[in-house]
């Protein structure tokens, strides 16, 4: 049974007008989701930040480790590198830098 996914609310929601939702992310070349996603406000998804994977398991909690030791972000299914992590210096939040045109996303149903 899947786990109960439930939304962040914290400043950063607030931020961009306390609009959230939850995405399935794809992988283009192979159509495989590979991340749940929370996107907070309007706008085209240009970074995920760590702290809003919401799974799999081992992607949960990267925002803990340093930055160094965190590598790319890729699909378990085929291998293509998604985003490379780095640090948003504007909100001084980890996040991973996404290739243009790497992902497909999908709105996830909350249950």
């Amino acid at each position: 049974m899947e786990k109960k996914l439930i939304l962040k609310k914290d400043k950063y929601k607030s931020a961009r007008g306390g609009y959230s939702r939850l995405l399935n992310l794809h992988c283009r070349k192979c159509k495989h989701v590979f991340v749940v996603y929370q996107k907070d406000g309007p706008g085209n998804l240009r970074r995920l930040y760590m702290d809003r994977i919401m799974a799999p398991e081992k992607l949960v909690g990267l925002q803990r480790k340093n930055i160094k030791d965190v590598l790319p972000i890729k699909c378990d299914n085929c291998g293509f590198i998604v985003g490379m992590p780095y640090i948003y210096q504007k909100e001084k939040r980890k996040a991973f830098r996404v290739f243009q045109d790497a992902i497909v996303k999908s709105i996830k149903k909350l249950k």
